[in-house]
């Protein structure tokens, strides 16, 4: 990976311009888009006038699994789904976790990230995480999780990352499809990180029902364990969505990129 100041790759996305992608169309301010979440669904929503929303680019970087890195314009970092392998050379301010799997959290953190987002009850109750940190905000909308032939409420959070004037949506280790308290609670997703195993989360029909609730712009396949997995997601959306292929697992994104309707862009990596 690079040893840059911002860990990834221009060229990826800078290759994805020179395709046919039909961009803008999207340019409504973050306070209309990424927290039109309902009022009163959570008390951990708050206006979004009181967050400081930088913007320019931020970059999107597949590490693996279920892990991203998204890096802000102000040089924030966070790490989705954090388990202490699929992680960037440097370390990052905040990481989110959830507790499926033992590949989606660890219990071994360096003392270094300064905030540790766990997205699951670990005895205190159903997390509702709000965190303002430079120029990025995290949050969560908790969702449940299949646990022995039961359910464990609260047991998986999506966690929504606002940054750059965007809404990027990292919908964990989803078990169902969403309710409309969910969906009020997400509000506006610009970016959706959805895993399409199939298998392990759900089936590929159910996590293409969610994406036809969530309606991003952009959506990011992960979790697929295996090339021929993906081909089956692809092959399954391909009447649906535009699909284009990154050079590089990193790519910068912007409002200004947007597609007006929801394609999926596949970060090389699984």
């Amino acid at each position: 990976m690079p040893s840059g100041p911002r860990f990834g790759n221009r060229l990826g996305w800078l290759l994805l311009l020179v395709l046919p992608i039909v961009l803008g169309g999207r340019a409504t301010a973050l306070a209309a888009g990424c927290l039109a979440a309902m009022a009163g669904t959570s008390p951990t929503v708050a206006p979004l006038s009181l967050v400081a929303a930088t913007s320019g680019e931020a970059e999107l970087t597949f590490l693996g699994h279920a892990s991203f890195l998204i890096e802000s314009p102000g040089g924030v970092s966070i790490v989705t789904d954090y388990n202490g392998i699929n992680r960037p050379e440097r370390l990052p301010d905040i990481v989110t976790m959830n507790h499926a799997h033992s590949t989606h959290y660890t219990e071994l953190v360096d003392p270094g990230i300064k905030f540790v987002l766990r997205g699951w009850d670990t005895g205190s109750g159903i997390p509702h995480h709000d965190l303002r940190y430079g120029d990025v905000r995290v949050r969560n909308v908790p969702t449940n999780i299949r646990d022995g032939g039961g359910t464990e409420f609260g047991g998986n959070s999506i966690f929504v990352i606002e940054v750059a004037d965007l809404c990027i949506a990292h919908l964990g280790h989803l078990h169902h499809v969403l309710t409309p308290q969910h969906l009020a609670m997400l509000g506006q997703v610009d970016v959706l990180l959805a895993p399409i195993d199939g298998a392990y989360t759900m089936s590929q029909d159910d996590m293409l029902a969610v994406v036809e609730q969530i309606k991003p712009p952009l959506l990011v396949p992960m979790h697929y364990f295996a090339p021929s997995v993906l081909a089956r997601f692809l092959a399954r959306a391909n009447d649906r969505y535009p699909v284009r292929n990154a050079a590089t697992p990193s790519v910068l994104l912007s409002r200004a990129l947007l597609p007006k309707s929801t394609e999926i862009l596949v970060l090389p990596g699984y």
